[in-house]
């Protein structure tokens, strides 16, 4: 993270971390294992999850465009997270709300082209929906970790960070369910698999694992019901 002029020689800047500790931004010198660097990672890798989606899912180009800019925000986000925000010089990106609104309409937007947003689905269909739900995976575990850093350092961290990652798994969610269209969800059914044990154990037909499409009743719960 710490830019390689600030060292003698290339050399010494890769493996100036051999200390466990880093130069992080303009927090200076901290542990690698603090919070706001794991942060800063796992919103980097969250990026990395995105432009996985965009290489290899073969995506239409509104989503395409859509989640490049998601790629340009997680920039932002990133900077933000290296300065802290009562740092007197001004940062070189801050998440704002007017980047929430832009993906709380995106969101709207994607809803409509997803035939059925109820019920819980198993993750996987098209590639890009198995995509779009690991990237999700990956956002979310960002998002964690954001709100982490900012129960530990209120004073310096821009909780509207975590906020913007709150909104973009859901429009990951939406484009996943969306990708699916053509192809069909998976949906959850509770305890299938020991069901299926109990009818071949009584000497029924083995009833499938998984329903396709939300033909079961007991999977027609609103996914947010158990989601935060």
């Amino acid at each position: 993270m710490a830019a390689l002029d600030n060292f003698g020689s290339p050399e010494q800047a890769l493996y100036a971390g051999d200390s466990g500790r880093t130069t992080f931004g303009r927090h200076g010198d901290v542990a690698k294992t603090d919070v706001r660097v794991a942060a800063y990672e796992d919103c980097d890798e969250a990026n990395a999850a995105v432009s996985v989606v965009m290489a290899v899912s073969g995506l239409p180009i509104g989503i395409t465009s859509t989640l490049a800019s998601v790629q340009n925000d997680l920039f932002d986000m990133v900077a933000d997270l290296a300065v802290p925000l009562d740092d007197p010089e001004p940062a070189t990106a801050r998440i704002r709300e007017s980047h929430l609104t832009r993906l709380e309409r995106a969101v709207d937007h994607f809803a409509q082209e997803a035939t059925d947003l109820s019920g819980f689905v198993l993750p996987g269909g098209t590639v890009a929906a198995a995509l779009l739900y690991q990237a999700r995976a990956v956002v979310r575990r960002a998002e964690r970790t954001v709100w982490a850093a900012v129960e530990t350092h209120p004073e310096s961290v821009n909780p509207l960070c975590a906020r913007y990652l709150n909104r973009l798994s859901s429009l990951l969610f939406v484009l996943a369910r969306g990708a699916n269209t053509e192809h069909g969800d998976e949906q959850w059914v509770p305890e299938a698999t020991a069901t299926a044990m109990a009818s071949e154990d009584d000497g029924g037909d083995l009833s499938r694992a998984r329903t396709v499409n939300g033909d079961d009743d007991s999977a027609t719960q609103s996914r947010h019901d158990f989601e935060p």
